[in-house]
């Protein structure tokens, strides 16, 4: 009996990371993915999301388990403090979506990684939500990430870094925008 050793490199297993590589570039629609969630009100700035089924590889898929998340806002913005605010989570989602990149692309490119950290600063200004000002964005005014990268030679660290910024979901729509649809059944 032979054993195939799987390379694993930062946690990362490089033999099925490739073998995706090479599946989606002989088959391109397996590439399409469809993610969702579902939410629901339960009082006051307080909602819950679930996160579950999700569509790719050209067919239907289900995480292991579903994930569960709550939102709310702190007492000083009218909520219960029951969860993260979303603007918090969207923060989250950048940091989680560089951060799992720069552990792919390092495994990739057969980079060491020792450690991975990041701090991601939002500055928002209350006036644009509340209708305060017409002049003040609703959104954050500026978003800021710093990471702490230490393994391989400092170099092949910031390059990493600078090739998980260029192929990042969330950093794209979070500084490209993209087209979101309302559709509303209320009754």
């Amino acid at each position: 009996m032979t054993i195939t050793e799987r390379p694993i490199r930062n946690g990362v297993d490089t033999a099925a990371l490739f073998g995706t590589l090479d599946a989606v570039k002989g088959d391109t629609d397996i590439a399409k993915f469809r993610f969702q969630a579902t939410n629901t009100w339960l009082s006051g700035t307080h909602n819950r999301s679930v996160i579950h089924g999700f569509h790719g590889a050209k067919q239907e898929l289900m995480h292991r388990e579903p994930f569960t998340f709550d939102a709310d806002h702190p007492p000083v913005l009218v909520g219960s403090d029951n969860g993260p605010t979303p603007v918090e989570y969207l923060l989250h989602a950048l940091a989680a979506c560089l951060t799992a990149g720069i552990a792919n692309i390092a495994a990739a490119r057969g980079v060491n990684l020792t450690e991975v950290s990041s701090t991601v600063v939002g500055d928002i200004d209350l006036l644009g939500i509340l209708g305060l000002s017409d002049d003040v964005r609703n959104g954050y005014q500026q978003v800021r990430v710093s990471f702490t990268l230490r393994g391989d030679d400092p170099d092949k660290l910031r390059s990493v870094v600078e090739q998980s910024r260029l192929r990042s979901a969330v950093f794209d729509v979070v500084t490209n925008g993209v087209p979101v649809s309302i559709d509303v059944d209320a009754g």
